[in-house]
């Protein structure tokens, strides 16, 4: 008998192909939608009622940064393990939820690591490098030009 082992998270392809996504990341990449998907989780459980005070908060995100394991992908980094934890404990209907504003936040961090490298290239082929000049005038004193083009 030969039985398929199926991660929590592959049950709903939304969010199995944003975790896949997500550990194929950088690790800052992976922070920062770590910290945000953090803050969607306690908004989606605030507006179902399931945290009705600061308490319930604290309490999701202490149980969230309880190491539980040390082989998958997410335990290497504690904000991450402790939003893909708080994501876990959610009730299907959460992480139904917050699996769609997931996928949000992947994409749109991985547009804006792109635009990001984008710019960083236009400007470096936009950069001109000039050497500053220096100069004397007539009465003796030291000109330092910026944008003056250096001559032979």
């Amino acid at each position: 008998m030969n039985e398929h082992f199926q991660r929590w998270y592959d049950k709903d392809p939304v969010l199995s192909m944003s975790m896949r996504t997500l550990s194929t990341s950088d690790e800052p990449s992976q922070i920062a939608v770590a910290l945000n998907l953090i803050k969607v989780i306690i908004e989606h459980n605030i507006n179902d009622h399931r945290y009705e005070n600061v308490e319930d908060i604290m309490n999701a995100v202490e149980d969230g940064r309880i190491q539980r394991g040390q082989r998958r992908w997410y335990d290497i980094e504690s904000t991450v393990r402790t939003a893909i934890q708080m994501l876990e404990k959610c009730s299907p209907e959460t992480k139904q939820k917050v699996a769609l504003d997931m996928a949000q936040l992947v994409i749109e961090k991985i547009i804006q690591d792109v635009d990001d490298e984008e710019l960083e290239n236009e400007l470096k082929e936009s950069v001109v490098v000039r050497k500053p000049v220096i100069t004397t005038d007539e009465d003796g004193s030291t000109i330092l030009d910026l944008d003056a083009e250096e001559s032979d």
